[in-house]
């Protein structure tokens, strides 16, 4: 199903996201971050998915937000309105990355700029093309930084590099986002998407509900003190620990066999 420039489908426990606007290198639009918010929170609840792919149509990622999208020659609007924009827009699309709680994994090809290169980071994973390009426009427009740069991107590569990336507006290849530790690995360019469904293949016969708290205990701790933090790790044990895919793992290690896992 294609709406709003964002193709969706679903095989089997696999809920493939494709950014679907190549004439204007996927860079999003409204419609574009409400239909992916959308989907990515339907999948939240939904067991059946195990996994999401998230990908961009033709030959790039995402360039970014469409601004030329807001400006349709109508009125100003009234003063306030990004700040009233953004936290049901691109930064509740971000942080929904970073909080489903089944794995995401990225597949980057051409550009992935400003909230491209944010939705390729809050992945869980990321497989890039050697050639690919990320980058950071904002300061080079005159402006700073949204949808989670800031947040993300020292956490991925350390201050020293992030300014490099957020402040010099240096453009890394997939070769070197991957060395930075920006992304997960780097490819052939005819590699990206075999790789990035190798990745969410792994993932769909894991232990889904582990697999989620665990994301989520990463993504959490480090805004927390550690006795908070060990609170929390017992709290995702606990519920783990009741899950049938812990009963199945206990089985097949007693039972000296590969488990069977259902995400459950």
């Amino acid at each position: 199903m294609t709406t709003n420039g964002l193709d969706v489908e679903r095989d089997g426990a696999l809920l493939r996201l494709t950014l679907d606007r190549p004439g204007q290198r996927n860079a999003l639009d409204d419609a574009m971050t409400g239909a992916l918010i959308a989907e990515l929170e339907a999948a939240n609840t939904d067991e059946a998915v195990r996994a999401i792919v998230l990908t961009g149509r033709g030959e790039d990622f995402c360039a970014g937000f469409d601004l030329a999208t807001r400006d349709g020659g109508g009125p100003r609007p009234r003063p306030g309105s990004i700040q009233r924009r953004l936290p049901a827009q691109a930064h509740r699309l971000v942080a929904t990355v970073c909080t489903v709680q089944v794995p995401v994994v990225a597949g980057v090809r051409g550009w992935a700029a400003g909230i491209g290169l944010h939705l390729a980071v809050a992945a869980d994973f990321c497989v890039a093309a050697d050639d690919a390009q990320f980058w950071e426009p904002f300061t080079a427009r005159g402006f700073t930084p949204d949808s989670g740069g800031t947040w993300l991107v020292p956490r991925r590569v350390g201050v020293t590099r992030a300014n490099e990336i957020l402040v010099l507006g240096r453009k890394l290849s997939g070769v070197e986002a991957a060395e930075w530790g920006l992304v997960h690995t780097a490819v052939e360019p005819d590699q990206v998407a075999a790789t990035t469904d190798a990745l969410a293949a792994v993932t769909i016969t894991a232990t889904t509900v582990a697999l989620g708290l665990t994301k989520w205990l990463v993504h959490t701790g480090a805004g927390l003190d550690l006795e908070r933090h060990l609170a929390n790790e017992a709290f995702a044990l606990e519920l783990s620990s009741r899950s049938a895919d812990f009963r199945e793992g206990l089985a097949a290690l007693r039972e000296r066999r590969e488990p069977r896992f259902e995400g459950r």
